[in-house]
């Protein structure tokens, strides 16, 4: 029946899941999970916290799979689900005083092959970890993850130009941090902005480059409970 399952495509899937087949969710995680957990970790910036948030995603996507509809592809379905459990742990965590950076085997930067420029790498992940949850969602899932606008909007359930507006305003914000941070000197750490700010330091323009070449491809894995209690043939614990 594997075979059978790997030669199914999304929306089959869901139905035998739906229908009671114990292998079917499973096979759905193992072809998503790479994706949803680099949204996850690209978003949240913390290990733990983007594991977690694809742990609830998955639960509640296994739990709640008998209301998709077939509206949408299934793929952007169950990204609409991760992105919802990443900007609510966001949300939350704006209230603490600080927003841990990514370290290097967070699936940021690669630890066993270093990027060329990985202080840059560093540099411009710490800037997104300070961007509003909406604007850094929205420019992670555009410049890191190559969705489209379309797909951006159908995920989180806005018009076209919201998803415009947050990403042109996260590349304005980026120039000014990535003006300003440095990862190696903490007087250079603190720089908040003021949301009607006009001064724009940098080139915006080269701000989309730069996040993407930040971007090291997909991670080799993800943690090793991510999906480790959803689908197969234990369900849910």
């Amino acid at each position: 029946m594997g075979r059978a399952y790997a030669e199914m495509d999304d929306a089959a899937l869901l139905r035998a899941h739906v229908a009671g087949n114990g292998e079917a969710f499973g096979e759905l995680v193992r072809r998503h999970r790479d994706r949803m957990w680099a949204v996850a970790i690209r978003t949240l910036g913390d290990r733990e916290d983007a594991a977690d948030a694809v742990q609830d995603a998955l639960v509640s996507a296994y739990r709640s799979a008998h209301r998709f509809r077939g509206e949408s592809a299934v793929t952007t379905w169950l990204h609409r689900i991760v992105v919802n459990a990443c900007l609510d742990r966001a949300r939350r965590r704006q209230s603490r005083p600080t927003v841990p950076l990514p370290d290097t085997d967070a699936g940021l930067v690669g630890a066993a092959d270093p990027p060329v420029d990985s202080d840059t790498a560093l540099v411009v992940h710490a800037a997104l970890s300070r961007l509003p949850a909406e604007q850094r969602v929205a420019l992670v899932l555009l410049d890191m993850q190559g969705y489209s606008v379309a797909e951006i909007a159908e995920m989180l359930g806005v018009p076209e130009g919201t998803v415009k507006s947050r990403c042109a305003r996260a590349r304005a914000r980026l120039a000014v941090l990535l003006g300003h941070l440095r990862l190696d000197d903490p007087r250079h750490t603190d720089h908040p902005l003021d949301e009607g700010n006009q001064q724009v330091g940098g080139d915006v323009g080269t701000t989309r480059g730069a996040v993407a070449g930040a971007e090291p491809g997909p991670p080799r894995s993800g943690p090793p409970h991510v999906g480790g209690e959803v689908g197969g043939q234990g369900g849910v614990a």
